[in-house]
């Protein structure tokens, strides 16, 4: 049985004893290692997406808006070519036909199947990608100018508005998809985007 069927057994089945503690420990050591980057939406759990990538690059090269990269091998070949968002320098659009999704093949991003009373297929709720905070210290409205450039590119109703004409993020609706940031008219910029 090879390094991957392993995992996958005994992440699947459960495994035995030994097994789930190989797999306990692997999977804490590649979430610890996978709080350095952002995966695509709807990436599946970590030591999962390792499995699953075929690191193709079909979602790289589906993203409109070339949010997504592969990790480079200085990372370790477990995580080299592996996809990741740059929501440094861009944001996600969140866009409605998940492209990037859409072109996994290998299931390592994975929209969740739900569906309504009728059992009629529904759209899942948007994935949380990232933590989006506002820095006080650069953010022009709380040293005394107007500024809200931010506010308009927020995709998601309510996730930022302005109080008192300082912008606040609502971490509840927030996705953490980065175009606040990209928008921020600041340098450095604004609003700090982290893993989760």
């Amino acid at each position: 049985m090879d390094r991957r069927n392993f995992f996958r057994s005994a992440v699947n089945k459960g495994g035995d004893a030994v097994g789930k503690a190989v797999v306990k420990s692997v999977d804490a050591s590649v979430n610890k290692q996978a709080s350095h980057w952002i995966r695509p939406p709807f990436a599946i759990n970590e030591l999962e997406f390792l499995l699953a990538c075929t690191r193709c690059s079909d979602c790289i090269d589906a993203c409109p808006h070339n949010v997504i990269f592969g990790l480079s091998a200085r990372l370790g070949m477990k995580f080299a070519g592996t996809p990741a968002l740059d929501l440094l320098n861009k944001g996600c659009h969140l866009c409605e036909d998940w492209p990037c999704v859409s072109a996994c093949e290998a299931n390592a991003l994975l929209l969740p199947v739900q569906t309504d009373e009728e059992d009629r297929q529904i759209s899942p709720p948007l994935p949380t990608l990232a933590k989006a905070v506002i820095d006080e210290k650069n953010c022009l409205p709380f040293s005394g100018p107007e500024c809200g450039a931010c506010i308009s590119s927020c995709p998601v109703e309510g996730a930022l508005k302005l109080d008192m004409a300082k912008p606040v993020i609502n971490q509840g609706l927030c996705t953490g998809c980065g175009l606040c940031r990209e928008n921020c008219i600041t340098e450095p910029k604004s609003i700090n985007i982290a893993s989760l």
